[in-house]
């Protein structure tokens, strides 16, 4: 445990019988002697010893050197960090929802399972899908959960030969992951200058042995796949089916939709989209949705709707007779419902109007910055981009500044970094993604400083060098920290 005292850092603030908290007597004497004696310690664990103020201080003060999008700028390109508004927290929270019991009858807690259906539904409208699920945990989740229902699409028709997916040399790292925990062969396509897809390299790869195409878009680098119809025509034609990773479906909200470009299954981040917290790895939603047709591969159970003498009942179906080519169970229950609450308050609070404001704040904003920046960094596809675009570093490469320089130095300065070094098309990536949710102060203020971070760069290119100077941790070895990590209290020192 560190605090810092008089701008010193001082590690350690453990000491020996110091107590924060007293457990109460120990009442299983008796019963140790039951257990095996490789479960028993030789002596007592080496926890730290602290009172309660400076237990409850070391907490707050960590908490202060963390950043979030409730902190500051967050234009994580790829990752879509927008504000999550508190009204949505404050849905979530509503006692009837908090006190629910997974194995409560469907018949005490109708609200909650027409919360649940009326997402499924509004998701379908969105996406232009037939039917979704709310069951995967999380974006990967749902790449999985759909790639195996296009495998058990392909399976069912006896068309057990299609066992590769195409995916762009663009794609988010977690496509090819997805394909091989899914069982399927990767096949790598690769993307023009502009970063589409080259139509004539994937009409190559299409053959009787292919599964799906996966495909982004908008793709990684905020650029619409104008050739998606051409695509989808040629995928089809082969026997395949078009996978959309909706990572980057925010710019489209109620512009277009992936069901009516040609897309057969897709799934959704709602961390992204739908302003839910990404919280450190977790909670997550990744809904899966899927064209007419193939509903019944989806997994079970799911929430359905009947009406009865003209009030609707809410149900579950587990599918063991009405849809045996359903996947089953890919989750323990319902997936995250606290995060799908939070998801269904967003969609709700802003409407229809609202949700077709957001891509375009979102593209306007991309655009807004891209074009503010392109005299002092380079920008390598010359296009209007959708939510986000991608910088190949600085201009001036004379000035041996890397994309990692700069990103340091933006921590100085009260912002997060970008994403860098993604995508691989380019050596110096800098992607950037402001989302809809920043004010045009907030843009103003970020271009100045990456503009002012240019200069520095010809005229003291040592102080980025040595960036971040006034972080909490000033610059680490990345290497050694990710080689050797120190993940285990190892006990007061005997320094102290």
């Amino acid at each position: 445990m560190n605090k810092k005292y008089y701008g010193k850092l001082i590690f350690e603030l453990s000491r020996p019988g110091r107590r924060g908290y007293s457990l109460p007597q120990n009442n299983y004497d008796d019963v140790l002697h039951i257990l095996p004696n490789n479960l028993l310690r030789d002596e007592a664990p080496k926890l730290p010893e602290v009172d309660e103020p400076t237990v409850v201080r070391h907490y707050t003060n960590m908490s202060t050197n963390n950043f979030g999008v409730d902190t500051g700028f967050y234009p994580l390109g790829s990752c879509t960090m927008k504000y999550n508004p508190k009204i949505n927290e404050e849905m979530a929270s509503l006692p009837a929802f908090k006190a629910l019991h997974p194995f409560q009858p469907s018949a005490t807690v109708q609200g909650a399972l027409e919360a649940y259906y009326t997402l499924q539904s509004l998701l379908s409208e969105i996406g232009g899908m037939a039917e979704f699920t709310l069951n995967p945990y999380a974006g990967a989740h749902g790449e999985l959960t759909g790639l195996m229902v296009i495998r058990a699409y392909h399976e069912s028709r006896g068309d057990i030969k299609r066992d590769k997916v195409i995916i762009p040399d663009s794609a988010h790292g977690t496509n090819p992951a997805s394909a091989a925990v899914a069982g399927l062969k990767v096949v790598e396509v690769k993307s023009l200058a502009d970063g589409t897809v080259d139509v004539e390299a994937l009409k190559a790869l299409l053959d009787d042995t292919v599964a799906a195409v996966m495909m982004t878009n908008p793709n990684t680098v905020g650029i619409f796949e104008s050739n998606i119809p051409k695509i989808a025509e040629l995928v089809h034609g082969s026997g395949a089916l078009l996978y959309y990773d909706g990572a980057n479906l925010n710019p489209l909200l109620g512009v277009a939709r992936p069901g009516d470009m040609g897309f057969d299954v897709m799934h959704i981040n709602l961390h992204k989209t739908f302003s839910t917290p990404h919280g450190g790895g977790g909670p997550g939603a990744g809904p899966v949705g899927v064209r007419a047709g193939l509903e019944k591969f989806l997994p079970n159970p799911r929430v359905v709707k009947h009406t009865v003498e003209e009030e609707n009942i809410f149900g579950l179906d587990f599918g063991t007779e009405k849809s045996p080519l359903s996947l089953g169970r890919i989750s323990a229950w319902l997936g995250n419902f606290a995060v799908e609450l939070r998801a269904l308050s967003y969609i709700l609070s802003l409407g229809c109007d609202g949700l077709k404001m957001a891509g375009p704040l979102a593209t306007l904003n991309a655009n807004y910055i891209k074009e503010s920046l392109r005299d002092l960094y380079e920008l390598p596809i010359d296009r209007v981009c959708k939510h986000e675009f991608v910088f190949d570093g600085l201009a001036d490469k004379s000035t041996g500044i890397t994309t990692l320089n700069v990103a340091k130095r933006l921590l100085d300065y009260g912002f997060h970094a970008p994403t860098i070094y993604f995508p691989l098309l380019f050596h110096e990536s800098l992607m950037i993604e402001p989302t809809e949710t920043e004010s045009k102060e907030t843009l103003d203020e970020f271009i100045s400083v990456m503009r002012k971070i240019a200069y520095e760069a010809k005229e003291s290119p040592e102080i980025l060098k040595n960036a971040p100077l006034e972080t909490p941790i000033r610059k680490p070895d990345d290497t050694s920290a990710a080689l050797n990590p120190v993940v285990t209290y190892s006990g007061m020192p005997s320094s102290c």
